[in-house]
């Protein structure tokens, strides 16, 4: 008989929907309970450089509370949902090794679907392959490489936008590394065993418009706080592309491609016409990746949902990770 997974406290939600300030509170009110540690479920946090664009909690937030999987790669790095799980399921229990609570927070889907729904045994990412694919995608479009993936994965190529550039790569990765459609994998008889039971609390904003709001005032908090200049360090490298994981997480893509053509019309500076298209097209990308979060949580029935827009929201969220925690409690 499989033994089952270890129950963990986890709070998710879509950006700036106040995780951070949430899990920070209930550290806090915690404390003479039991210390916290937060793991972080953010597939940009890992990469170190990306401060102000992935809205990383500060040296203060990190001193006042042990965080994880926080600025553990190089941009150039790759992260997959299957390291995340190794590491989530290791951490956690070093964690509680040293008689503290592991909270799991952040709104990368992907990793809390891993954890709560196990893994497939795809094939792992392929740098060559990727790069095959990159260079077609250049010369030929991702419209192209979606008609492409069409035809041998029709399920998957109809569930992704034609300019879904990294599930298209992935998507056509697996095929070409395996034989087998991504399709293949999702669709597999035994499902895969789950790392971790979570008790998953959700802070999800009733009003939409609520949410809009708090993600322009965070963009342009970011680029008052320097997240211009700190795209131009990573370009300065010389060694990140679009091509790459951590340069297509939202906002620094899209800075990206603004540079991008800037140097292109042999210029260095933005104008003010570059600088609005850019902060019309981040928030937009932005609210799009917050659908798709919400969409997410709401495929779950089993979540603990707290209104992030309602006034007493923290409070609300401190008490449930509270009583998540005394339910665990033998």
């Amino acid at each position: 008989m499989t033994a089952s997974p270890p129950a963990c406290i986890a709070l998710a939600g879509p950006t700036a929907s106040g995780k951070t300030a949430a899990a920070l509170a209930a550290a806090a009110s915690l404390a003479r309970v039991q210390p916290v540690e937060i793991i972080s479920v953010d597939s940009a946090l890992v990469f170190r450089g990306m401060d102000i664009g992935s809205a990383k909690p500060s040296a203060a937030e990190r001193a006042a509370v042990p965080h994880h999987l926080i600025d553990t790669l190089d941009a150039r790095e790759s992260y997959s949902a299957a390291a995340f799980v190794a590491d989530a399921v290791r951490l956690v229990a070093q964690i509680r090794a040293r008689g503290a609570l592991p909270l799991l927070v952040g709104g990368t889907m992907l990793y809390f679907k891993a954890l709560m729904q196990g893994l497939d045994a795809m094939p792992a990412a392929d740098a060559e392959v990727r790069a095959r694919i990159d260079a077609d995608a250049a010369r030929l479009g991702w419209p192209a490489l979606h008609a492409r993936l069409a035809e041998v994965d029709p399920p998957t190529a109809a569930r992704l936008a034609p300019h879904d550039s990294q599930r298209i790569q992935r998507a056509l990765e697996v095929w070409m590394s395996s034989g087998q459609p991504l399709s293949h994998f999702h669709q597999r008889a035994q499902a895969p065993q789950p790392a971790l039971a979570l008790h998953l609390i959700s802070l999800e904003p009733q009003d939409r418009a609520w949410l809009h709001a708090r993600i322009a005032q965070r963009f342009d908090a970011m680029q008052g706080a320097g997240f211009l200049d700190e795209v131009r360090a990573l370009r300065a490298r010389g060694d990140l592309h679009l091509g790459l994981p951590s340069m297509r997480c939202v906002g620094y893509r899209q800075a990206w491609e603004m540079f991008d053509a800037l140097q292109a019309a042999g210029r260095t500076q933005p104008d003010a016409a570059a600088l609005a298209e850019l902060r019309e097209r981040g928030i937009a990308a932005t609210r799009q990746l917050a659908k798709r979060q919400i969409t997410w949580l709401r495929s779950m029935p089993a979540r603990q949902v707290i209104d992030a827009d309602a006034s007493d929201a923290l409070v609300q969220a401190v008490a449930a990770v509270h009583a998540a925690l005394k339910a665990q409690q033998p």
